[in-house]
């Protein structure tokens, strides 16, 4: 398989985000919907959160255990905790401070805005239309590292010579990539926002990209602490937006819905994960 190739199919993987974007564009959903959409995306990215924290610490993992086994040096462990704690503290905290920021930065606004390119929908507040989609952009950049990271193993795989290995990557992480468009969309639902076909487009360019532009990183070298890095930044962001989907959630009714959306989310990032590891990705 020619390099060409791997990054088409490396640009597949990221693109199949765009399934579950269209879910944005429902009309005035049903408070259950709203609730449920947003507790399903709370699901996947707490999936995705032990995912990739998990991912991050394997390097940390492996270091102690050559201390233990072998009495190696403790510089390793230590550099790659380091990194791990850097990378974590900077994807969870700039996104904090950024918010206080921003914060400072607008006034409040009480004036209507009309979104949608076809279909215009009025909403009370401006400020809540911001907000919204501030948190599917922060979902966006939190999943498209961890889609950079996935490029990267794709795109080593690749330059290693294990080509059935990179195309079970991309079949796989394509699969995983499936749901994530939901998590997107989910605050636009909750806030019954209903954004445009180009904003939605924007979001699944910044979270499906980076699996290309990972794959094309991954082919040309492979680096292990790039790879770290980026998996705590996005664990990071990641964490960050899940507490921001708990307080939507808690803001609107019928609660059983909320924790029914985070079973399910769970259950389908699981399920996702248990397909990829029968399958022997």
């Amino acid at each position: 398989m020619s390099d060409t190739q791997i990054l088409f199919l490396g640009f597949i993987a990221g693109a199949t985000i765009f399934l579950g974007l269209p879910l944005g564009r429902l009309k005035s959903p049903k408070p259950e919907l709203r609730q449920l959409l947003n507790s399903f995306s709370i699901g996947i990215l707490l999936f995705l959160f032990w995912d990739v924290i998990g991912a991050a610490w394997e390097p940390v993992d492996a270091a102690l255990a050559e201390i233990h086994e072998s009495h190696a040096s403790i510089a390793p462990a230590i550099g790659w905790g380091a990194l791990f704690v850097v990378g974590l503290t900077v994807g969870l905290l700039s996104l904090v401070y950024y918010e206080k920021w921003l914060v400072r930065r607008k006034p409040n606004s009480t004036s209507k805005e009309v979104i949608g390119d076809e279909f215009p929908v009025e909403v009370s507040s401006t400020k809540t239309v911001k907000a919204a989609k501030q948190l599917a952009l922060l979902i966006a950049i939190g999943i498209g590292l961890h889609n950079f990271a996935e490029g990267l193993a794709i795109g080593g795989a690749a330059a290693t010579g294990a080509i059935s290995l990179a195309t079970l990557l991309i079949i796989g992480f394509a699969l995983h990539n499936a749901t994530e468009g939901f998590g997107i969309v989910a605050p636009l639902a909750a806030a019954d926002v209903r954004p445009s076909w180009r904003f939605l487009f924007l979001m699944g360019v910044i979270g499906g990209l980076p699996t290309f532009v990972g794959t094309a990183v991954g082919q040309q070298f492979t680096s292990e602490s790039l790879a770290v890095v980026f998996l705590t930044l996005a664990a990071g962001s990641i964490l960050y937006v899940i507490v921001q989907l708990i307080g939507v959630a808690h803001k609107l009714a019928h609660k059983d819905m909320m924790f029914w959306g985070i079973l399910l989310g769970l259950l389908a990032g699981f399920a996702t994960d248990a397909i990829l590891i029968a399958a022997g990705i």
